[in-house]
C-alpha cells in the first residue's frame, strides 16, 4: 500500500507519517503533551540557566592541566551521581505528576542537563586524540563514560540507603 503522493512517509518502511502528531491533540482540544507546555518549558529553560552558568563557572575556575578537561570530567561524573540520588528520589515518591514532575524538569532535565556535557566530552577527547595523545584521549573518554555509569549507580545506592535509614529512624 503506497501513501499518497502529497503525503509524508517513511522511507524505511513506507508508511505515512503524522507530520504533526502533538499538534492533532492540540487542535481538537485535547490536553497539551507535557513537553509543549509553557510552565514546563520554563522550568526546564530556568534549570538549564543554572546548570550551565555552574558548568561554565567551575571550567572557568579550573582550566584544563596537561590538555586534559579535568573540571569537565568531575562536572560530569559529579552530574552522574546527582542524576542518580535524583532518579532514585523521584522514583520513590510516586508517579511523574505535579511536583515531582517539575522537580525532574527543572533538576534532572534543566539543571542536570545545563551541568553535565558530553559535547565538551567529545571535543575534549578529539582534542587530545588530534594533537597525539592517544592514550589520553582514550582514557579520558572512557573514564568519562565507564566511571559516570559507576557514580550513578551509585547515587541510585546511596539515595536508596538514606531513603533505608530515615525509613527506619520513623518506626
Amino acid at each position: 500500500m503506497t501513501a499518497p503522493a502529497h503525503t509524508p512517509t517513511d522511507p524505511d518502511i513506507g508508511a505515512a507519517v503524522d507530520p504533526d502528531p502533538a499538534g492533532a491533540a492540540a487542535s481538537t482540544g485535547g490536553p497539551r503533551p507535557v513537553h509543549l507546555r509553557a510552565g514546563s518549558l520554563l522550568l526546564v529553560l530556568l534549570g538549564g540557566t543554572l546548570g550551565t552558568g555552574a558548568r561554565e563557572a567551575i571550567s572557568l575556575a579550573a582550566p584544563s592541566a596537561d590538555g586534559i578537561p579535568y573540571a569537565i570530567l568531575g562536572i560530569n561524573l559529579t552530574g552522574a551521581f546527582l542524576l542518580g540520588v535524583l532518579l532514585d528520589a523521584l522514583a520513590r515518591g510516586g508517579p511523574d505528576r505535579g511536583r515531582r514532575r517539575s522537580a525532574r524538569l527543572l533538576l534532572g532535565t534543566g539543571v542536570m542537563g545545563g551541568f553535565t556535557t558530553y559535547s565538551a566530552l567529545a571535543v575534549g577527547t578529539a582534542t587530545l586524540l588530534g594533537n597525539g595523545a592517544v592514550a589520553a584521549g582514550i582514557g579520558y573518554g572512557l573514564t568519562t563514560v565507564l566511571v559516570g555509569a559507576v557514580a550513578t549507580w551509585a547515587g541510585i545506592a546511596v539515595a536508596a540507603a538514606t531513603h533505608r535509614r530515615s525509613r527506619r529512624a520513623v518506626r
